[in-house]
């Protein structure tokens, strides 16, 4: 039990995917504007980020090793993640519209987004379980969303404060995301157990 605690603590704060692996970059600039369509990325990412290593994990250790083509790795864990987007696309426009409008051209984003396909590759190079991989997979979602959340809100209060106009834009949401990465370098000294 302890081992799962660390992995989920470890996965949100010490080695949050974007602020220390630096993954996930596109759709954290690129969806952060407003608090709900990050809260709605986030919520796709996990979707597909926890199916995808699922699949994908199941895939490298029952197809791609014993049949000795784990070097095809890459190539099939795009190709599902690019299909899970597609399922996730088609659903989310007919139960959810108005997410799927909101989301708009980033949702596509989804399919190279490198955090999921880094989440699906991680498992399997860090020799997981597979319930080991889905709490991590699970854990390291929240830990985008939860970036991701942070950071909308922060550029949210930025659109209605005087902020020079040379720092307008991309150069402060830089800036932010550099400083909000120092302060998640704040939890590297936590220790469990």
């Amino acid at each position: 039990m302890l081992e799962y605690l660390s992995i989920i603590i470890t996965a949100i704060f010490v080695n949050n995917i974007v602020f220390a692996q630096f993954l996930g970059i596109c759709p954290f600039l690129g969806v952060s504007k407003r608090i709900s369509s990050a809260v709605g990325m986030g919520m796709a990412v996990m979707f597909v980020m926890v199916i995808a290593t699922a699949v994908t994990y199941l895939l490298q250790m029952y197809v791609l090793e014993p049949f000795n083509v784990a070097f095809l790795q890459t190539i099939v864990f795009i190709l599902v993640i690019a299909a899970l987007v597609q399922v996730l696309e088609i659903v989310m426009k007919k139960a959810m519209p108005a997410l799927y409008q909101a989301l708009g051209v980033f949702l596509p984003l989804i399919t190279t987004n490198c955090a999921v396909l880094g989440v699906a590759i991680l498992v399997v190079q860090k020799n997981m379980a597979f319930v080991e991989a889905l709490v991590y997979s699970v854990s390291t979602a929240v830990g985008f969303t939860i970036a991701l959340v942070i950071f909308a809100g922060i550029r949210e209060q930025l659109s209605i404060s005087r902020v020079p106009k040379c720092m307008q834009g991309v150069p402060i949401a830089l800036i932010t995301a550099g400083i909000l990465a120092m302060a998640f370098m704040g939890f590297a000294g936590i220790k469990i157990g």
